[in-house]
C-alpha cells in the first residue's frame, strides 16, 4: 500500500518513523510519502495560501498548489486511490473506515490549514472527506497521522492477526479490561477467572465485561453490535442492574 500525506507542514510526521510504523515501512507493508506543499507554490516566497474573496477573517489554501502536487504524485506510481480531504465536515473515522482505507492500494491524504481549502480542490479533485470528529483543530496533520497509524496497523502481516480481530470496535464492541503480572498489586488483584485457565469462562468473563464496558461507556455502539440471543439477554440484565456474573 502507499499513503500519501500533502502537508505545509512536513516535520510533523516524524512519528511515522517510530514503532510500529516504521517497522511496517521497513518490512514492505507500506510505503509512506510526506509532500511539502510548498514545492508547488509558484511564487517566490511559497506561500499557499490567500485572502478570501467576499471578505472575512483568515487566509484560503489556494488551489492550484494541491491540484499540482496531487497529479504529480499520481504520475509516480500506477496504484489508483482515493483523494481524502481531511475536514470538520466530512464523514466521521471510524474502525470501519480504517479496515475500508486498508483493503486500497493507494490513498492519498490533504492536510487543510487555515480558514480552509479552495472549494475547486473540494468540489473537483477530492473523493472523499473524513473528519476524526465534532472538533475543531488548527490543521489536518494530526488527523493524517491518526488515520495513517489506523490503517496501517490493519494491513496484512504488520500485527499478528489476533491482535486486529480481538479489539475494541471489531464487533461493535469496546474491549474487555486487560491485566498483566503481578497477580496482586498494591491490595489491587487480578480477577480469578483470569488465573484459572479454563479457557472458556475466560472467553465468557472477557465477553461479558465488553457488554459491561461498552454499556458503561458507549451504549451508542450496542444498536449496531453483532449480539448472540443469550448476549442480548445477558445485556437485558445488565441495564436493569440484575447481572449475576459481574
Amino acid at each position: 500500500m502507499r499513503i500519501d500525506i500533502i502537508t505545509i507542514f512536513p516535520g510533523m510526521f516524524a512519528s511515522l518513523q517510530e514503532s510500529i510504523i516504521r517497522r511496517a515501512v521497513e518490512a514492505g507493508h507500506v510505503q509512506i510519502e510526506i509532500t511539502d506543499l510548498r514545492a508547488y507554490a509558484n511564487n517566490k516566497h511559497r506561500s499557499v495560501d490567500d485572502y478570501p474573496y467576499g471578505g472575512g477573517p483568515g487566509m484560503v489554501m489556494q488551489p492550484e498548489p494541491f491540484f499540482l502536487a496531487v497529479e504529480h504524485l499520481q504520475k509516480q506510481d500506477e496504484r489508483q486511490g482515493p483523494v481524502i480531504l481531511l475536514t470538520p465536515g466530512g464523514e466521521t473515522f471510524t474502525q470501519k473506515k480504517a479496515r475500508e482505507l486498508a483493503s486500497r492500494e493507494r490513498i492519498t491524504l490533504l492536510c487543510g490549514h487555515y480558514e480552509g481549502i479552495d472549494e475547486r480542490v473540494r468540489e473537483t479533485l477530492v473523493d472523499e472527506e473524513i473528519s476524526l470528529g465534532d472538533f475543531v483543530l488548527t490543521g489536518g496533520e494530526i488527523p493524517a497521522m491518526a488515520i495513517t497509524d489506523a490503517v496501517v496497523r490493519l494491513l496484512p502481516g504488520v500485527l499478528p492477526e489476533e491482535s486486529v480481530t480481538d479489539e475494541s470496535f471489531t464487533d461493535g464492541l469496546l474491549e474487555y479490561p486487560q491485566y498483566t503480572r503481578p497477580a496482586e498489586f498494591r491490595g489491587l488483584k487480578v480477577p480469578e477467572v483470569l488465573l484459572s485457565g479454563n479457557h472458556e469462562k475466560i472467553r465468557l468473563w472477557r465477553r461479558q465485561q465488553s457488554l459491561l464496558r461498552t454499556l458503561a461507556c458507549r451504549p451508542d455502539l450496542l444498536a449496531q453490535a453483532r449480539l448472540s440471543p443469550e448476549e442480548k439477554r445477558m445485556l437485558d440484565k445488565m441495564s436493569t442492574g440484575n447481572d449475576e456474573g459481574s
